[in-house]
């Protein structure tokens, strides 16, 4: 069987890449193919164990290393350059447009799919607001998410079997493209947290400094609970006007290493989350540490947060909800043993387990239909 792996794009590791690392410990033998592949050398022996990826014209692009996702508008053109006609299985991992590869019907095309391109579908007015376009580039704008949102949509068919990374995307995979899929939720590395139950009094997140992930929200709802300590760590675009509007009980570490981002997970007494995440893997990581989560009761934290047993959910992304929470948080008891256990649920082995069992059955039945 002649398989490929094909990937959004490469430039960072983060949530997705981690599956695309499971999957390549399951199956040592792809040929890769993305958008771009802009990895460093460190993240390229993790992610594709020293491999490279095939990459469209747009890696070739001017400013593409830095920006990428300008070209958005050539994107469905770029994907569907590929020639994938050799092979037996292609595996796509997609946010965005690489399940949209063209394939024919001696191929089985199986999607992991982390979200449908937020970005074109459920985000598409809060992404119009937030890019701050004038008249012409947001009417531009506008006219390319249309043509995409088409697209994605045409392309759908060209997917054999969907698998979502939670109930949550399986319902949104539903919704936009009327299809079916099985969930196995992504990897998380649990082994690497070891649990803490001499917790120490402050409450602790971390994120990329983006507008979707709410740390604002967070650091506003903090301000309004003087005695409280919040530790935040992460960079990113909005820091410095998130720390601008922090008062004194507010901690900004920047960027941390591992080994420093695990102590402070580990020692809080709880993990705070305000972001409506496709699943979410930072707060299973917590519970790993042992640390419950205080999180937003929707995405993804509805399935990984046990409310009032591993953490707490509150139902609105608003300051008054998350203050509500803290406090109701303060009269609780957690067994820290029992919060560890829940992260098990979504290990890297399990993963890899359910991922194999599962090509291995729809390959079986896609030969016995040719």
């Amino acid at each position: 069987m002649k398989k490929a792996l094909v990937h959004d794009w490469y430039y960072i590791n983060g949530g997705a890449e981690k599956v695309i690392h499971s999957f390549n410990s399951i199956w040592d033998d792809f040929d890769h193919f993305a958008i771009v592949d802009f990895l460093n050398e460190k993240d390229r022996d993790f992610i594709l164990k020293g491999k490279k990826a095939n990459t469209s014209f747009i890696q070739n692009l001017p400013t593409s290393k830095s920006n990428h996702r300008k070209f958005l508008q050539l994107f469905p053109y770029a994907i569907e350059q590929f020639e994938l006609s050799e092979y037996d299985l292609i595996l796509s991992s997609s946010a965005s447009v690489a399940k949209g590869v063209i394939t024919h019907q001696n191929q089985l095309h199986i999607c992991y799919c982390h979200s449908p391109m937020r970005y074109a579908w459920d985000l598409y007015h809060q992404y119009l607001k937030e890019s701050n376009f004038g008249y012409i580039k947001r009417m531009y704008a506008k006219k390319v998410l249309h043509s995409i949102r088409t697209w994605d949509i045409i392309n759908t068919n060209r997917v054999d079997v969907f698998v979502a990374n939670s109930h949550y995307i399986k319902g949104r995979i539903k919704k936009i493209y009327n299809r079916e899929a099985e969930v196995i939720y992504p990897p998380v590395d649990v082994q690497k947290f070891t649990l803490e139950k001499n917790k120490e009094d402050y409450y602790f997140t971390a994120s990329r400094m983006v507008p979707y992930k709410k740390i604002e929200l967070i650091v506003r709802a903090f301000n309004k609970l003087p005695k409280k300590r919040l530790i935040v760590a992460g960079v990113g675009p909005d820091l410095k006007k998130i720390k601008a509007i922090a008062k004194q009980n507010i901690e900004f570490l920047g960027f941390i290493e591992d080994q420093m981002l695990k102590k402070y997970m580990a020692k809080a007494k709880a993990f705070v989350f305000a972001a409506e995440e496709d699943f979410g893997i930072v707060p299973v990581e917590a519970q790993a540490c042992g640390t419950p989560v205080i999180a937003f009761k929707k995405g993804g934290t509805r399935e990984t947060v046990l409310d009032m047993k591993t953490g707490l959910l509150f139902n609105h992304q608003t300051e008054n909800s998350i203050i509500e929470a803290v406090n109701k948080f303060d009269t609780l008891e957690f067994n820290y043993d029992e919060v560890r256990e829940n992260s098990l649920r979504f290990s890297k082995e399990r993963f890899e387990k359910e991922v194999e069992e599962f090509v291995k059955i729809e390959f079986e039945k896609f030969k016995t239909r040719r």
